[in-house]
């Protein structure tokens, strides 16, 4: 074979492909003396695509350049940059620390073999060249690296698909909690933009909350996500309610308003038999995968209950004061009372932002968390800014 020299300027010479053949794998051989190249060569190019640089700066350019090799044979002493310092900075460089590098080399003391392997190289072969020796540790070191390329290849597909679909399932899950929530307010004087202001409202108070040393727990890793999500649940038990009470245009009597205050029961023991139903027949590693679906229900479950407790314990449906209210209903119950005080309904007119604020300070300490209150104030223009650019239909119209 007719070896094609390094020429001043080229990194790389590529020998010719044998006449008919199909992809082959790359190798790069590097050393600076050209009958060593033109052995290698001729041993390898019947096989394998082979590519030559003469040098180890050459070399390092080289396996940066397409084709990339699959396979580097390295001699180890070479003037200028040696074998060893190559290695290092392919190690070193993103893009060619994972091919594998064989040194090739006329040390054969054990520490040299060694200390080559510790900085990386796969294998070490020592010259003379034993013909049969080099191609059975070429085939070796190319099927491993085809093997962990299609590897790589597979998990990145996986990833891609698990992304995927964890995309398409969280559409679908928030699509269904919005299915859900409008078809309560569906049946109530309120509209599909009082789930859109609300939820945004929780999502503001909760994080300029997430950090203050009484909400962090509630609010941490996942906790605050799922929060925001689970809001539009929050009158999810308005469809327990009856059609003269829920749509009555005038104020409701004591009775009416007794069975009003039933909502919230209703729609936490909905959330709550939805929970026992999916648990029901599960093994603990199902139940382990579906711990971030019960986490969620978990959190629009204190929601639907507990939006309605009040600071001071005068709220229901279980009197609950203080801390032993959740978080979540809490940062709700705040941003459910701005939307009705800033929202017209059947029986009232909207309020101002000056007048409803006046009311949320009036309810700082008795129906609401004092530091949640204190959230809504730094934050007041935004819950303004998100009024104004979500207002019911109706309204926009006029």
């Amino acid at each position: 074979m007719t070896m094609e020299p390094c020429r001043q300027g080229t990194d790389a010479a590529l020998l010719p492909t044998p006449p008919g053949a199909g992809p082959l794998a790359t190798i790069l051989i590097v050393d600076d003396t050209p009958q060593n190249l033109s052995i290698l060569g001729e041993l390898l190019q019947p096989l394998y695509r082979v590519r030559v640089a003469n040098s180890g700066e050459r070399a390092l350019r080289a396996a940066t350049s397409p084709p990339a090799p699959s396979l580097i044979l390295l001699d180890v002493m070479m003037p200028g940059i040696d074998g060893y310092e190559v290695l290092k900075r392919l190690r070193a460089d993103a893009g060619t620390r994972d091919i594998p590098v064989i040194f090739i080399t006329a040390m054969d003391a054990a520490e040299n073999e060694e200390f080559g392997l510790s900085l990386g190289a796969v294998d070490y072969i020592t010259k003379p060249i034993n013909p049969a020796i080099v191609l059975a540790r070429v085939k070796t070191q190319i099927e491993l690296k085809t093997a962990r390329d299609r590897l790589a290849d597979e998990n990145t597909w996986l990833e891609t698909e698990v992304a995927r679909r964890m995309h398409d399932n969280l559409l679908i899950q928030d699509l269904s909690i919005h299915a859900l929530a409008n078809l309560a307010e569906a049946r109530d004087n309120e509209t599909g933009q009082h789930i859109i202001r609300t939820q945004i409202y929780v999502e503001i108070l909760a994080n300029h909350l997430a950090t203050h040393e009484r909400f962090q727990a509630a609010l941490a890793g996942p906790r605050l996500e799922l929060t925001v999500k689970a809001a539009p649940l929050h009158d999810l038990g308005k469809v327990g309610i009856p059609d003269a009470i829920l749509l009555k245009p005038g104020p409701l009597s004591a009775e009416e308003m007794e069975i009003m205050k039933t909502h919230p029961v209703i729609g936490g023991a909905a959330i709550e038999k939805a929970m026992a139903q999916a648990v029901k027949g599960m093994g603990d590693r199902e139940a382990e995968q579906a711990r971030d679906a019960f986490a969620f229900l978990q959190i629009a479950s204190e929601i639907a209950l507990g939006h309605h407790e009040k600071w001071d314990g005068s709220g229901y449906p279980a009197g609950l004061a203080g801390d032993a209210i959740p978080v979540s209903a809490r940062l709700m119950a705040l941003a459910d009372v701005f939307d009705a005080l800033m929202s017209r309904r059947i029986y009232k007119l909207p309020m101002d932002l000056a007048t409803t604020t006046r009311l949320i300070l009036d309810g700082r300490g008795s129906h609401f968390d004092p530091a949640v209150v204190d959230a809504f104030l730094a934050c007041r223009a935004h819950f303004a800014e998100i009024a104004a650019r979500y207002p019911d239909e109706e309204l926009a119209a006029e």
